[in-house]
């Protein structure tokens, strides 16, 4: 017969590390492919200039979304800072 056998616990740490793998490798390309399907129903009425229109504001947002994820907002504020600041 053996000795008693123990149980042992470790604590695992909480985190989001896999939700945002998930949201970048998942969610963004659906919007992006829902964005050009969108665009290309526009464009498919003939109405060229809303979708010029919509494509600035489209482009503006996607550049903000890029800066969310790659977490490198401080940098390029500071870096725009110092274009206005000198």
């Amino acid at each position: 017969m053996t000795g008693p056998q123990v149980l042992v616990l470790q604590a695992q740490t909480l985190s989001t590390g896999g939700l945002q793998g998930w949201i970048q490798d998942n969610v963004i390309p659906l919007i992006l492919l829902g964005i050009a399907i969108i665009l290309l129903w526009i464009g498919g009425k003939g109405d060229n200039a809303g979708v010029a229109r919509r494509s600035v504001g489209l482009i503006v947002g996607l550049i903000a979304l890029g800066i969310a994820v790659s977490g490198n907002g401080p940098e390029i504020g500071s870096f725009l800072a110092g274009l206005l600041v000198g």
